[in-house]
């Protein structure tokens, strides 16, 4: 079994098929549409955003963050709510490096991908 195959029957299992647009999707695809039955509408960009949109420090709850970001698992992502909760909101990513157990190489995998509103 190829390494491609194998990762498009995996994305198969995680999404679902299109039959009005002959696609795969990945559950954002259609915008209100393939994942609640399909409206017609695809919104192309729509998994290019999905993955490039950033997570908002002061707004993301501990399960987001777990799930959005590299090397952050539970008690990671707990923390950083925590320090928020009781510091206020953050002023900068880089001041995520303030919380206990993120490092440098965690503040740089994730930095792409956060941003503080």
């Amino acid at each position: 079994m190829s390494w491609s195959f194998t990762y498009a029957y995996w994305l198969f299992l995680l999404s679902g098929f299109c039959p009005a647009h002959q696609r795969l999707y990945c559950g954002h695809c259609c915008a209100n549409g393939c994942a609640r039955g399909c409206q017609g509408t695809l919104d192309a960009g729509c998994c290019r955003k999905a993955q490039t949109s950033k997570v908002d420090l002061n707004g993301a709850d501990a399960p987001t963050l777990q799930r959005e970001l590299s090397g952050i698992g539970e008690a990671k992502a707990k923390a950083i709510v925590a320090y928020r909760e009781s510091n206020g909101p953050f002023s900068s990513v880089d001041e995520l490096l303030e919380v206990k157990g993120i490092g440098k190489a965690i503040l740089d995998k994730n930095r792409d991908k956060l941003e503080v509103n």
